[in-house]
C-alpha cells in the first residue's frame, strides 16, 4: 500500500482553504446580526443551516484523513481572533477530530455519515457562547461600546441553562444544514461516488 497516497497534498491543502474561507464569510455575515440581542440566540441556527452546501461540497473532496481537522482548527482560529474566545479552537479541533472518525467510518462514500460529520464539527458556533456563559465579566468587557442595555438583554437571553440546549440545537440545525447540502449537491454526490 502507497502510504503517500494517504497524505495530504497541495491540492487538498487548496481544498480545504477555499472551502475554509466560504464558510468563515457565511459565519461572519451571519455573526454580525448578533449586534441585536434575540440574534445572539439563532447563531447556532443560521451558522450551521447555511453553512451547510459548501461544507457538503467540500466533503466531496475529502478523501484523506485531516483535511476536516485542519478546517476545524482554522475555524476556530478564526472565531478566537475575530473577538470570540479560544474555547471555539479547543472545541473546534475535538469536534472536527471526531467528525474525521465518523466521516472515514462511512469510508469518505456515506452521505449519513457525512451529515453526520458536518452535525459534529459545526460545534464550534455552539462554543462562541462558552464566554458568555462561563466567564461573563470578561466576555462582556471587550464589548462595553455596546451598551449595557445589550449586555443585559444578551444575559437575559443566555442564562447558563441555555448552554446544553444550544448544544443540541446547534447539531440538529447541523443535521439539517447537511441534508439540504447533499439534496442541493445531489449531481456532485453522485459523481464523487458517494451514495
Amino acid at each position: 500500500m502507497d502510504t503517500n497516497n494517504n497524505r495530504l497534498n497541495a491540492k487538498d491543502l487548496i481544498n480545504v482553504g477555499v472551502y475554509t474561507a466560504i464558510c468563515a464569510v457565511i459565519c461572519c455575515a451571519v455573526a454580525i446580526s448578533g449586534v441585536i440581542p434575540v440574534m445572539m440566540l439563532f447563531l447556532v441556527v443560521f451558522v450551521p443551516i447555511l453553512t451547510g452546501i459548501p461544507y457538503m461540497m467540500f466533503l466531496t473532496k475529502v478523501k484523506k484523513f485531516g483535511m476536516i481537522l485542519i478546517l476545524n482548527i482554522l475555524m476556530g482560529a478564526l472565531m478566537w481572533v475575530t473577538g470570540m474566545s479560544y474555547y471555539a479552537l479547543v472545541v473546534g479541533t475535538i469536534a472536527g477530530l471526531i467528525a474525521e472518525y465518523i466521516y472515514r467510518a462511512g469510508g469518505y462514500m456515506s452521505k449519513w455519515h457525512g451529515i453526520a460529520a458536518y452535525a459534529i464539527s459545526g460545534l464550534y458556533c455552539w462554543a462562541n457562547y462558552f464566554g458568555i456563559f462561563f466567564n461573563a465579566e470578561a466576555y462582556f468587557s471587550t464589548r462595553q461600546n455596546f451598551g449595557q442595555e445589550y449586555i443585559d438583554a444578551v444575559t437575559r437571553l443566555l442564562p447558563a441553562w441555555m448552554c446544553p440546549v444550544l448544544m443540541i440545537v446547534d447539531v440538529l440545525c447541523g443535521i439539517i444544514g447537511g441534508w439540504i447540502g447533499t439534496k442541493l449537491l445531489k449531481k456532485h454526490f453522485v459523481k464523487a461516488g458517494i451514495a
